[in-house]
């Protein structure tokens, strides 16, 4: 649907997420004792993702949604990338906090996200001719960093898992948690991380798909590790964690992050339609 040359699905999509995202964080954090069922480092988290999810995605929602509406150059990628942030953060809430009151906001927010982001890949990806032309943009640092990101990744959550399998114990996240898995590495290995090491290979590639996806996942990408390293300086602050180690390594890629969006973002060119 457009009118005037304007993507009007991008606010039909964006404003009623963004409300349902500001009305369960609110809840969260305005409701004492929301989380009492949860153990201490996970109601720590889960305060600290309502917060993040209240003052940093859904301004980046809004802002990312009017940019993307006016037709500005390939905001409607950043979009995507905070759609799918949305995405992954609210499979979070609903497969791994304990039953609440919010809970069926908590589907409908993962609905709307996943089909925001049914409805982006389709638009952007079954256009034969796109509007955007990538030949500029630096394909290969990007497609070296996904994949490297990818393996990093694979290893990290590899190295908790199989000596908790050869032991018969469970990882130490689970543990913290108090949850039956822990669903940051059900996403990140069974979708998450092939998406991101495939993309990369379509980008060494020069393949349409991957030029299309790169700023997604980068978007992605600086959300993502601004919240982790946020929530790493709340279990600090509460006690609960000592080291400010996995902080800074966020902060540094948020940096990296950040700078080749910027970067890949520069360097696209759009043509009239």
């Amino acid at each position: 649907m457009k009118e005037s040359g304007k993507d009007v699905w991008v606010l039909w999509f964006s404003l009623p997420l963004a409300a349902l995202v500001i009305f369960v964080s609110v809840t969260g954090l305005g409701t004492p004792g929301f989380y009492a069922g949860e153990t201490v480092n996970w109601q720590a988290q889960a305060v600290g993702q309502d917060f993040i999810d209240l003052f940093i995605a859904v301004p980046a929602l809004l802002v990312s949604a009017v940019f993307a509406y006016n037709k500005k150059k390939a905001a409607i990628l950043v979009w995507g990338g905070v759609i799918a942030y949305l995405l992954y953060t609210f499979l979070i809430y609903c497969f791994a906090v304990h039953f609440n009151r919010l809970f069926i906001f908590y589907c409908l927010t993962l609905g709307l996200s996943f089909y925001s982001l049914c409805w982006f890949l389709f638009s952007r990806l079954s256009r034969p001719s796109p509007v955007v032309h990538f030949s500029a943009v630096p394909h290969r640092i990007i497609g070296i960093y996904f994949i490297v990101f990818a393996a990093l990744f694979y290893f990290l959550w590899m190295a908790e898992i199989i000596p908790a399998i050869i032991s018969g114990d469970v990882p130490k996240s689970v543990k913290e948690t108090g949850l039956i898995t822990n669903a940051v590495h059900v996403i990140d290995l069974s979708v998450f991380l092939p998406g991101l090491f495939i993309t990369g290979v379509l980008l060494l590639k020069r393949k349409i798909a991957g030029y299309m996806m790169a700023p997604v996942f980068l978007s992605f990408f600086v959300l993502m590790n601004i919240t982790i390293g946020s929530l790493v300086l709340i279990m600090i602050q509460r006690g609960i964690e000592k080291s400010y180690g996995v902080a800074v390594v966020m902060g540094f890629l948020t940096i990296v992050s950040a700078g080749l969006l910027v970067w890949y973002v520069k360097r696209i060119k759009v043509s009239k339609n």
